[in-house]
């Protein structure tokens, strides 16, 4: 069985973000980059079930320009068997449904047995392109995944609601879009290191694939950062004076009660 889990290069989540000069985007000059932290989780699910001999093969898929390889060396320095990468720079900015259409070409060509994505990509935070990849690719999907067992040609996965697990079934080939695992996602050894190293990417463009429209439908006009929050304010005096004073305060003042 072949798993092909796709990820993206994003900023890391506790880099400090600028706005860029054009008031249009973030300025990511100097920003460490990584993988999406849910795609790592689902990376992590796809490595485990190679390991319990579920699965035979795990093939990072990636789209972007140049820089996404970076992210792929560090699937591969994990434990991925291969990466390939849609290379077309456009896609590295482009809306989720370019960017959907882009891996779902490439995973014509592989033909795996299950898709892993994250939930949501970090850079974005829009979660659409799971779902998207699914209808393009008529497979069921799961999104929200938190484990999931493979048996006979049969899914089961299982994935938190509020207040309770829901568990779904169904056939393969299937798309799972994964929330944080029951696994923390593993590091990379020095071996593992070394040998992404010597690994080559399949490189393949995206126009060779029969995509040529990656134009958004998304422009974005602008971005600005959250305003600066109002200092805190304390209250003194009896509890009972705090309190009434705070009670007049969020009538007052945040209009909330």
């Amino acid at each position: 069985m072949k798993i092909v889990v796709c990820v993206k290069h994003v900023p890391d989540t506790e880099a400090r973000i600028k706005i860029a000069a054009d008031g249009k985007g973030p300025d990511l000059s100097g920003v460490k980059m990584i993988i999406s932290p849910y795609d790592e989780y689902a990376l992590e699910e796809a490595l485990r079930l190679r390991e319990s001999l579920a699965a035979s093969e795990v093939v990072v898929l990636a789209a972007g320009g140049d820089e996404v390889g970076a992210s792929l060396r560090q699937a591969l320095a994990v434990g991925a068997d291969r990466a390939v990468h849609v290379h077309e720079p456009a896609l590295s900015a482009a809306d989720p449904l370019a960017r959907a259409r882009a891996l779902a070409a490439a995973l014509r060509a592989e033909a795996p047995d299950l898709v892993f994505t994250g939930k949501t990509g970090v850079g974005d935070d829009q979660g659409q392109v799971g779902p998207m990849l699914a209808e393009l690719l008529d497979l069921p999907h799961v999104g929200g995944a938190t484990k999931v067992k493979v048996d006979g040609g049969r899914l089961t996965a299982w994935r938190e609601i509020e207040g309770a697990v829901e568990i779904m079934e169904g056939a393969l080939p299937a798309l799972v879009a994964w929330d944080k695992g029951e696994h923390e996602p593993r590091y990379a050894s020095l071996k593992g290191i070394m040998a992404a190293k010597k690994k080559p990417l399949d490189v393949r463009k995206a126009s060779d694939l029969g995509v040529t429209d990656v134009k958004p439908l998304v422009v974005r006009e602008s971005m600005e950062l959250p305003p600066a929050r109002p200092a805190g304010r304390i209250l003194t005096g009896d509890a009972e004076a705090a309190a009434r004073e705070l009670a007049r305060l969020l009538h007052v003042e945040a209009k909330v009660i």
